[in-house]
């Protein structure tokens, strides 16, 4: 039987702050030894890092593994985004230094991780699927699209699997994506669970610490967001929850059939996620978690909110 989760392992490469890759390492092979199957990764975090500590992490395990990779987000030297590249010899030369660094033949789901406007989807999928093809790649995966490209790329070769932030403060998925995924049969990867720890009460932790640029952490939002986290923390200590575990169970009560992706960096993360598996929030519960309104700021910055197709 499946895991109902699966681990994120962006964070373990220092986008939220200091990570250490020791304990990155020992958090896979916990997810692992739990049960976990579903790890997900990007070619550009930390441009290249991750799948160079996933692929270590995964020595060993890699029959015990679905491994999920984005590409196509360009950075430079400095870190900074450059844009995106998702034409068809772009996603080969992609596949192949990921291939490398991951250390294994073949991916499981690989997935261009924003639409590129130059590029038409049809395109992209069609070189995955060369690659499925050729025995480099197992299944299609598409991230942070709307209805209308889901429909398009499906009709190029199946696609297995869309991943999407959603979560108590991140709901826009609801109106229009998850109805075609339901129609279409398409599973969906749930990012952002936590909206990047804001839910837990995490903060961000300096410079290199990429939650410092998004607007829902930002001082113009604080009182607000912060009014909105003490209240969902309070309704979480009157279920003997987390506020972690209360995030991760409302996910689950609302799309059983998607899987929550779980972004811990430690095994102590992790095992407190673990913790919300077996509890079952009550219509009761639903709706006093839709009593405490909303927060303020969008989940990306201007700019990237423009590129995300999932909100057009």
């Amino acid at each position: 039987m499946t895991h109902p989760l699966g681990l994120g392992c962006m964070a373990m490469s220092g986008m939220y702050g200091p990570a250490d890759e020791r304990e990155g390492i020992r958090t896979i092979h916990a997810a692992i030894e739990r049960g976990i199957t579903l790890i997900d990764t990007g070619d550009f975090y930390a441009m290249g890092h991750n799948e160079l500590l996933v692929g270590r992490a995964i020595e060993g395990r890699r029959d015990r593994v679905q491994l999920s990779v984005k590409f196509g987000a360009l950075r430079g030297p400095d870190g900074s985004w450059l844009g995106m590249d998702t034409r068809p010899v772009a996603v080969k030369n992609f596949a192949a230094y990921s291939l490398k660094r991951l250390k294994v033949d073949v991916i499981d789901i690989y997935r261009p991780s924003r639409l590129d406007p130059a590029v038409p989807i049809e395109d992209t999928v069609g070189a995955i699927a060369d690659l499925i093809k050729a025995g480099y790649v197992r299944a299609v995966g598409l991230s942070e699209v709307g209805a209308e490209t889901i429909r398009r790329a499906q009709r190029v070769h199946p696609i297995a699997d869309l991943q999407i932030e959603y979560s108590v403060v991140s709901r826009s998925a609801e109106s229009k994506v998850f109805p075609v995924l339901h129609e279409l049969g398409i599973g969906a990867t749930l990012y952002g669970v936590f909206s990047r720890g804001l839910l837990t009460g995490s903060r961000g932790q300096g410079p290199g610490d990429y939650r410092t640029y998004l607007p829902r952490f930002a001082a113009g939002h604080r009182d607000r967001n912060e009014a909105f986290v003490k209240g969902f923390a309070a309704l979480a200590a009157q279920r003997g929850l987390t506020p972690g575990q209360l995030a991760l169970a409302w996910v689950l009560a609302r799309e059983p059939r998607f899987m929550p992706v779980v972004g811990a960096k430690t095994v102590a993360q992790l095992e407190d996620a673990l913790g919300a598996v077996e509890r079952r929030l009550s219509p009761e519960d639903l709706a006093a978690i839709d009593a405490l309104g909303s927060i303020e700021g969008d989940r990306y910055a201007t700019e990237q909110m423009r590129h995300l197709d999932s909100e057009a």
